[in-house]
């Protein structure tokens, strides 16, 4: 048995747990895990099934890498995580685009069910940088000290970055683009904010690229979809999380109205073979 305390000014709230992966309860909108290190605090994604396999969700000021080929969901997923970001525990994000306008964010985001985004980027619960405007400057500086005076003068919880593929267009060589990703990820850190930066992948599942970001940051989870003959079936694959003990192994799921839910009550499989599937190795034939 583990007993935490969690004070905040003249409150305290006692909490109980059995497992040191359990989560022991919650506290304004955080959910508390036990740890050998002590108390996790974690910001949930909103995405069904996905937060099971996290054990409540990311933790709180990382930074995560999202990465999938076109099309697989990687986009969706962000919009999600910012929308039930504000919608289910009162937290504001910051959405950044270099590929978008507003206008077809917004639209992408209400044509999957995500009904109020608009609403919530017109009340300043969400703010979107668009295309216009991180590439009107055309230096990477001027467009950080653009941003810096935002984050300074509102406070947002979250955030997502859709692309960091374009995002490293502003550098000329990888030692460029390991300084200024280190810079960026520190910024986040400073601020406050969960971030999920969105990253395109140009192999087909099951090989993966394997660059700088998927060692610099927190966090790094695939996803997949492979062609069948009726469609596409998608998965998802949480492969690394600091500080977390996760489900490694791969999951389904599915894109309907109202976003993305993994099915992770299903059979996973493990890169390495293991139970479920219908591959020879134990997972899919991909």
């Amino acid at each position: 048995m583990y007993l935490l305390t969690v004070h905040n000014e003249s409150t305290v709230l006692i909490l109980f747990g059995n497992n040191r992966f359990e989560p022991v309860g919650s506290f304004r909108g955080r959910s508390y895990y036990v740890s050998t290190t002590g108390m996790t605090d974690v910001v949930p994604t909103g995405v069904d099934g996905l937060d099971e396999i996290l054990n409540g969700g990311i933790v709180n000021n990382a930074t995560v890498l999202v990465s999938g080929n076109p099309g697989t969901g990687k986009s969706i997923l962000g919009m999600q995580y910012l929308y039930t970001g504000v919608t289910e525990f009162d937290e504001p994000g910051i959405y950044i685009s270099f590929e978008e306008n507003a206008v077809d964010i917004r639209e992408s985001a209400e044509s999957v069910g995500f009904d109020r985004f608009g609403e919530l980027v017109d009340d300043g619960q969400i703010k979107i940088y668009d295309k216009r405007d991180m590439l009107n400057d055309g230096d990477f500086t001027a467009t950080m000290d653009r941003l810096l005076e935002d984050f300074s003068a509102e406070e947002y919880d979250r955030l997502v970055l859709d692309s960091l593929t374009m995002f490293q267009l502003f550098f000329d060589d990888e030692r460029e683009k390991r300084t200024y990703l280190l810079k960026f990820s520190d910024i986040l850190k400073q601020y406050g904010l969960t971030s999920l930066l969105i990253n395109e992948q140009g192999a087909v599942f099951p090989d993966t690229e394997i660059g700088l970001e998927n060692f610099l940051t927190d966090g790094n989870i695939y996803v997949i979809q492979t062609p069948t003959d009726s469609g596409v079936n998608r998965y998802v694959w949480v492969a690394k999380m600091r500080k977390q003990n996760i489900d490694t192994d791969i999951f389904p799921m599915e894109i309907s109205d109202g976003g993305i839910t993994v099915h992770n009550k299903a059979s996973g499989f493990s890169m390495m073979g293991g139970d479920g599937g219908t591959g020879a190795s134990g997972g899919p034939s991909f």
